[in-house]
């Protein structure tokens, strides 16, 4: 099964499920702010793709960090800010066994479909 983790307000991740639904994927959505993110999910997101790929940059979040705390951001620190400020990570973040991404591209993802055809 397909788990899709992410924030329901997101416009990406409201367009990656839209997405989902119209070609009839069955999914789970876990939305990291109500449902949690915990530390046993980055560190097996982790083990797929580098964990700087999680952090979301370009995020309010992220220009609220002190600049100091920002240049000295290791992998450790970025994961015990984002399981307190989950809406740091970069999303959505779609999980399967055959299938891992961060962020949402309808090329990529439709790639991925044909893969299992």
């Amino acid at each position: 099964m397909l788990t899709v983790y992410g924030i329901k307000s997101c416009d990406t991740c409201r367009k990656a499920k839209k997405y989902l639904t119209e070609h009839n994927i069955d999914f789970r959505f876990h939305d990291v702010r109500d449902d949690g993110l915990d530390i046993q999910m980055l560190e097996r997101w982790s083990e797929r793709i580098d964990w700087e790929k999680l952090v979301n940059r370009q995020s309010l979040t992220w220009r609220k960090i002190p600049e100091v705390d920002r240049a000295n951001m290791g992998r450790n620190k970025a994961f015990a800010t984002m399981i307190e400020q989950p809406t740091l990570m970069k999303r959505p973040v779609f999980e399967h066994d055959a299938y891992f991404a961060v962020g949402f591209s309808e090329q990529r993802f439709a790639n991925f479909l044909n893969k299992l055809a």
